[in-house]
């Protein structure tokens, strides 16, 4: 039986390992949990031990098959969980991170079985994230560009935002971006802004931090005229 602690790790390596190629490091996964590095060492010691990562001296930790199979089914819960908090009991996207961590160690697989019944197995999370299936086959978690990394007269889809800020998928919502918006990326500035048109007209300013957090793919000449409508 592992911990919640211990799956907290596992999801943070796959996370982590998914934004590149290579082994994770100790340092990135103690500056992602807010832990000290002896303390994320101890921790990848005993999931070593465990058959769950797989450790390199001095280049850091992959997961084994069945790390990464512990931590699809905690992020499948994390999102399923997100998923139904915002559809099912009305909470706001800025609110259903924090409280799908606190829940996501603690269902039954049952449990897990009947909210994807009830949401009719989604395909994606409130924030566009994808949700694992039940097979637990490893998702594409990092497809498509970030939105500062498009340049003027582009015409982007928005497909995933990052949910760990809740002021800052609030200040999105509160502009109208979300999830399937499409933009139009007006002026690119050299002082780190984005500015972007929106369907309706109007113009946002974006910094690059928030910029940054926002996955995107090229829109389809039918969505960049039904933008300009």
């Amino acid at each position: 039986m592992l911990s919640a602690k211990m799956e907290d790790y596992l999801k943070t390596v796959y996370e982590l390992q998914s934004q590149g190629e290579g082994p994770v490091s100790t340092s990135s996964i103690a500056e992602t949990l807010d832990v000290t590095a002896p303390t994320a060492t101890s921790m990848m010691e005993k999931l070593e031990e465990r058959g769950l990562v797989e450790r390199e001296k001095y280049k850091g930790v992959t997961l084994t098959r069945e790390g990464e199979t512990v931590a699809l089914e905690v992020i499948r819960h994390h999102r399923l969980l997100e998923t139904y908090l915002a559809e099912q009991l009305g909470y706001n996207w800025t609110e259903v991170h924090d409280e799908a961590d606190r829940l996501e160690h603690h269902i039954s697989e049952e449990f897990e079985r009947r909210v994807a019944e009830v949401l009719d197995d989604p395909e994606v999370d409130p924030h566009g994230d994808p949700i694992p299936t039940e097979a637990l086959d490893p998702v594409e978690e990092f497809i498509g560009e970030t939105l500062d990394q498009h340049v003027e007269g582009d015409s982007v889809v928005v497909e995933r935002v990052r949910d760990r800020d809740p002021e800052e998928l609030a200040y999105l919502e509160d502009v109208g971006i979300t999830p399937g918006t499409t933009l139009t990326v007006e002026e690119v500035a050299p002082i780190g802004m984005v500015t972007v048109l929106l369907g309706n007209g109007e113009s946002v300013s974006l910094p690059d931090s928030i910029a940054s957090a926002i996955r995107v793919s090229e829109a389809s000449e039918t969505e960049d005229a039904s933008s300009l409508a």
